[in-house]
């Protein structure tokens, strides 16, 4: 009998209605619709004004368990990634199943930054492959909007709201996810990071007055990370399985910024047709990006093709996932 793997056999994303324009955001911040596109590919991004990140989640994972004719029931484990979750508890993932009606479904949170989604696919494969489990949902989503300054133009500028959500099933044709490598490092805390909300700056009169309760990053220092560690884990996954640009069909990157996103395509030697690219309208979604990517590019995928799927994110964490895509749309 086949080694069960476990493989996509839906997707579906999410992002609210409302648009902020790189022209829009000139009008609140120092800056300019060339100075963003130029240093990071973005154009605009989608904002929710109104509403939670259960709120996306709960309208990706509606969309896909209609659009996979699933019944909510049937699903067995929710693992939901995010850094914008609506409270410190419960967790998202258990507000998420009350709201869809996941009522035989457990879930936690798996908090990774924008590598999250990568974290997250890799921890619910693992349950599939047991056997234990025949439906798990996956989800990334972040409401990015509530922790940023907008004062700050360098952080401002490249975050935007959205979710995306995966099923995963049993598969035992060699299709699903195949293999991933994934890597941390706490020393980048001071780079990007949160610094308050959370045991170590609990919120205060003085941890709100110093805009403690923002993303902070330092652009350069996670731009040099990035590039490195991304490239490299995206090109490690290659050799690890033996696999040359020519048997990749699509680069699935972290949308964060298009010169890294470009420079990741240049170490694994793949051509701009085989990378999935939506950064110019959502912006970085965080733990989102990547499956909205899969969303918008769905219809060009074929069963059988394989993907890589590379992240990197704050704290740091960054990684890599090598699968096969396991369905015609």
């Amino acid at each position: 009998m086949n080694k069960i793997t476990a493989a996509i056999t839906g997707v579906q994303g999410f992002v609210p209605k409302d648009v902020l324009s790189n022209e829009d955001l000139a009008k609140i911040v120092d800056t300019s619709d060339e100075w963003i596109t130029t240093r990071t590919g973005i154009k605009e991004r989608r904002i929710m004004k109104n509403g939670a990140s259960s709120d996306m989640a709960v309208e990706a994972v509606k969309g896909l368990l209609e659009k996979t004719n699933t019944n909510p029931l049937e699903i067995d484990l929710v693992v939901l990634a995010t850094v914008t979750p609506d409270y410190p508890f419960p967790s998202t993932a258990n507000l998420l199943c009350d709201k869809a009606g996941l009522k035989n479904a457990w879930g936690f949170d798996l908090k990774a930054a924008c590598s999250g989604f990568i974290y997250a696919i890799s921890t619910g494969a693992q349950f599939i492959e047991t056997g234990r489990y025949k439906k798990v949902i996956v989800v990334g989503v972040d409401k990015m909007t509530s922790i940023l300054d907008y004062q700050d133009r360098a952080t401002c500028v490249i975050f935007g709201d959205g979710a995306g959500a995966v099923l995963l099933e049993p598969n035992n044709e060699g299709l699903g996810v195949i293999d991933f490598i994934l890597r941390s490092d706490g020393s980048g805390v001071e780079f990007l990071v949160q610094p308050a909300g959370g045991s170590l700056n609990p919120p205060t009169v003085e941890t709100v007055e110093k805009r403690m309760h923002f993303v902070k990053q330092e652009g350069k220092q996670v731009f040099k990370f990035a590039v490195t560690n991304m490239a490299e884990v995206s090109a490690e996954i290659m050799d690890k399985n033996n696999l040359t640009s020519d048997d990749v069909d699509w680069l699935v990157p972290h949308q964060a910024n298009l010169r890294i996103i470009d420079a990741t395509a240049d170490r694994m030697g793949l051509p701009k047709e085989k990378v999935m690219i939506n950064i110019e309208k959502y912006g970085n979604t965080t733990a989102g990006t990547l499956p909205l990517c899969l969303w918008d590019y769905e219809k060009q995928l074929k069963k059988g093709d394989t993907l890589i799927l590379s992240a990197f994110g704050g704290g740091f964490t960054w990684g890599a996932v090598y699968l096969k895509w396991a369905y015609n749309s």
